[in-house]
């Protein structure tokens, strides 16, 4: 019998399944390792917007004074995002929380409209998929979480549009058919060296993947007490 040379390629027909099976189960234990985004360290700017809705809330009656001073020294002390969402979680609805810590990485839009905006956090690698949806990533006031941030955009007869602000850049590329990619935005004045850059890897099928740079808002800083 004919032996077949050594370097002859597996007869083994599950052998892509095996090793497909292996990459995903290296991307789970990845991700599980990775810090939450209620363990990710506060800034400054996070403890500010927290004790702005504490002010507010002892302003029209929803915190007693002594719980308002309590509330606030936890704030000034904490020293994760997960520390200061739960001093608010009681004050507003999700949607009005000055800390957005939203359960899941990923962005899924089936027939209906997502968005993510005001100050959330962004995972460094994370899919968003819309099937005949919309959806809306508002970076303006987001906390990035470094240099790179990678976004895998599934638009199947559906839009995603990203708003980003001035100082982060787009690289967006991928499969297109039947569909639009556009970036679109500010470019008077010199480039500046972008802080962040956010890349977008599409995959759309009669859907488009939109970029929109504007300005970035404007943030008070008033006086602290620590």
């Amino acid at each position: 019998m004919t032996q077949p040379p050594d370097n002859a390629a597996p007869s083994d027909p599950l052998s892509g399944g095996r090793a497909a099976f292996r990459g995903l189960v290296r991307y789970l234990q990845d991700a599980a390792a990775r810090p939450g985004p209620q363990d990710l360290r506060a800034s400054d700017a996070d403890r500010d917007v927290v004790i702005t809705l504490l002010s507010e809330a002892a302003g029209d009656g929803r915190l007693t004074l002594a719980e308002h001073s309590e509330r606030s020294e936890k704030a000034l002390a904490a020293r994760t995002l997960g520390e200061l969402a739960g001093l608010t979680s009681d004050l507003a609805p999700p949607s009005g929380q000055p800390i957005r810590l939203y359960p899941s990485r990923s962005v899924t839009s089936l027939f209906a409209r997502e968005r993510r905006e005001g100050r959330w956090v962004v995972p460094s690698e994370f899919p968003v998929t819309t099937v005949f949806g919309d959806v809306v990533l508002d970076f303006r006031e987001a906390i990035l979480p470094g240099k790179r941030v990678i976004i895998y955009a599934s638009a199947f007869g559906g839009q995603i549009k990203l708003i980003v602000p001035s100082g982060v850049a787009v690289e967006i590329g991928g499969r297109l058919i039947l569909g639009a990619r556009s970036v679109r935005g500010r470019r008077s004045g010199a480039p500046e060296e972008p802080r962040t850059v956010i890349a977008v890897h599409t995959k759309t099928f009669a859907g488009s993947v939109r970029v929109q740079t504007v300005r970035a808002p404007r943030q008070s800083r008033r006086p602290r007490t620590r």
